[in-house]
């Protein structure tokens, strides 16, 4: 039996959180720096309208998503954690992207129980079902969401989520972060078991 069973965002939180930036900047013929990102709303950090930003996000998408690099540490991370959790992703892409999102994680060789292409950014009913232990996010209006409905969550940082915190949202800097506090959340867990069963 695994420990625990961990929720993962995919954007942002295994992946560079401004891998779009590049594209966004060509695209609209801008020079925004990754400074200048300190809010999760991209047409409002471009000064664009959100119509052009669908549009450019629907034109470019599949590329963007596919090239994509892996934040550090994270497939080492993940496949030490998969060998005693479940790894589930949740993640809010659009349903047109699943089988992109499925073959990204294959080709970068990330183990996991389950992916979610949700298509909305509301995670809790998701995190309900799959009876989530810990949900590990960028963005910080989900980590509100899902910490105000009972779940811990890890919120990685980024320039764009530094906000106050509850007290059920702990901050991580990186993965090999992440990893520890997951430790330490597995070690919490089995001593409540221990005594809780008595064994």
């Amino acid at each position: 039996m695994k420990n625990l069973n961990i929720c993962i965002d995919i954007d942002g939180t295994i992946t560079d959180p401004y891998y779009w930036l590049s594209y966004a900047n060509s695209y609209f013929n801008s020079n925004v720096s990754e400074n200048q990102i300190t809010s999760y709303n991209i047409a409002e950090i471009l000064n664009v309208k959100d119509i052009d930003y669908l549009r450019f996000y629907e034109k470019c998408k599949f590329e963007i998503h596919s090239k994509q690099e892996l934040r550090d540490d994270v497939k080492k991370v993940l496949n030490e954690l998969y060998k005693s959790n479940n790894i589930y992703f949740v993640t809010a892409r659009d349903k047109s992207l699943e089988l992109l999102t499925f073959q990204y994680l294959k080709n970068n060789e990330i183990s996991f129980d389950k992916v979610l292409v949700l298509g909305t950014y509301n995670k809790v009913p998701s995190a309900n079902e799959l009876q989530c232990d810990v949900f590990i996010e960028d963005s910080y209006d989900n980590a509100i969401s899902l910490s105000n409905a009972g779940f811990k969550v890890i919120l990685i940082d980024t320039n764009y989520n530094r906000f106050p915190l509850n007290h059920n949202i702990i901050r991580a800097s990186n993965w090999n972060e992440i990893f520890n506090i997951i430790n330490e959340i597995q070690e919490r867990k089995s001593i409540i078991d221990i005594l809780i069963t008595g064994n």
